[in-house]
């Protein structure tokens, strides 16, 4: 599905301002403004070095998008490519546990397993549009490096990914995929040698490399114009469940369901569903032990507004402001903060969010594995719980068996040693039921 325009595209700065930009953003159907604020979050906090880069990247988007040509071979790499639009299924055993109707929106089938191709397909394809041939990106649990060096070998572009040295060791097997697709994997030694350290040091690549360089961000977070650059790429998971939810029941779903970590799948899920304020929307954010316990990674919850990488928003902070480290069973969702878009979606109520535990996402994991033969990723598995949570009060609010569509963003493969060693399966334990 290639990407399509929001409303409000009648910014300030119609030349420079990127899709779905208008010079207000006081209602969530309708952001961000022309500056990169939806509401009081977002905006751009970052070295004066990286400003006329992120303002070309947003004309470049801008352009693009009004460019047949470019959204036509979008839409074609998608197709061909990645296997989309992917399928929404009716989880008929699952339904009938869950005492509603849950439909699956099978990002997992994508190439590569997940909804990250569509987001890094369209940056790669935008960094050919600017003349760029190098690309950098961090990655911590490798899912997104391994994105980005698929669609930098596809593409034809130079790849770098910088990677925590202790998370090199940890996810060796994607550090192997990424070099055999190409790219060159820097382990990053400094600090706690993790996903934050990995950020730090490609920002100092960014900001050395500028010219020839483009920092593809993996999620909807980070300076604008990158949350509502990569929400214009993943928006095709809404407005293809939302066609299909239509086609296979006749009628809009009553809730829409995903995980939450920075936010990128969720955003895609979501913004179809915007404007139909009928369609409830949750996003579940990682609770890790539990948010009373201080070791979680639920941002809106349990967080305070501030500012990180480059956006003002929801993040993990002590008393002094300081951020804090995240925790959660998923290294996908272990991320101290949310991208800016939810923040205001949370903020003005159009959607809500809770926090689901370890221990709740692993038993709609398994769950899954049992009724359907589907192994989702530890993040997909977080929707899942909290669809089965809200399933109830849905009920009982409608007097019928609700329709929760579920955004299934992701496979198991890369989790299952996580798994395996939650369940007892891997070292002959007995398995937890």
């Amino acid at each position: 599905m290639a990407p399509q325009h929001g409303p409000g595209e009648s910014g300030h700065h119609p030349n420079t301002s990127p899709p779905g930009a208008s010079g207000h953003a006081d209602d969530p159907h309708d952001g961000p403004d022309a500056a990169g604020h939806f509401g009081r979050f977002g905006g751009r906090f970052m070295p004066e070095a990286l400003t006329a880069a992120l303002d070309e990247l947003g004309a470049e988007l801008a352009k693009a998008m009004d460019d047949p040509s470019f959204v036509a071979e979008f839409d074609r790499m998608l197709r061909e490519y990645a296997n989309l639009p992917s399928p929404l299924y009716a989880a008929r055993r699952l339904s009938a546990q869950a005492g509603a109707r849950i439909l699956l929106k099978r990002e997992d089938l994508n190439h590569t397993g997940a909804h990250k191709i569509r987001n890094v397909l369209g940056q790669a394809l935008l960094v050919k549009r600017m003349g760029k041939r190098r690309v950098i990106a961090e990655t911590g649990a490798g899912q997104h490096g391994v994105a980005t060096a698929t669609a930098c070998a596809y593409l034809d572009l130079d790849c770098v990914v910088y990677m925590g040295a202790e998370d090199t060791r940890r996810q060796a097997l994607n550090v192997a995929r990424m070099r055999m697709l190409g790219a060159e994997v820097v382990p990053v030694e400094t600090g706690s040698r993790t996903l934050k350290d990995a950020i730090n040091e490609a920002l100092r690549d960014w900001v050395a490399n500028v010219d020839t360089t483009h920092y593809l961000l993996g999620t909807a977070a980070g300076p604008h114009p990158f949350p509502v650059l990569v929400r214009e790429f993943v928006r095709g998971i809404g407005d293809e469940a939302r066609a299909q939810t239509l086609e296979l029941t006749g009628t809009l779903p009553d809730a829409v369901a995903a995980c939450v970590g920075g936010g990128s799948n969720a955003i895609g899920a979501f913004h179809a569903f915007v404007p139909d304020t009928d369609v409830a929307l949750y996003g579940f954010e990682a609770g890790g032990d539990g948010v009373e316990t201080g070791r979680h990674a639920a941002s809106i919850t349990g967080g305070a507004v501030g500012v990180l990488h480059g956006a003002r928003t929801f993040l993990l902070q002590d008393a002094d402001g300081q951020t804090v480290e995240s925790h959660s069973i998923s290294a996908g969702l272990d991320y101290p903060a949310v991208g800016p878009e939810h923040a205001w979606l949370a903020e003005t109520g159009r959607a809500s969010y809770q926090p689901v535990t370890d221990a709740e996402a692993m038993a709609a994991f398994q769950l899954l594995c049992r009724t359907e033969g589907i192994i989702p990723a530890i993040e997909s598995a977080h929707a899942l719980a909290g669809a089965l949570r809200v399933a109830p009060q849905l009920a009982a609010e409608l007097g019928r068996e609700p329709t929760i569509l579920v955004n299934l963003s992701g496979r198991g493969d890369k989790d299952m040693e996580t798994a395996g060693t939650w369940f007892g399966l891997l070292d002959g334990a007995e398995v937890r039921s």
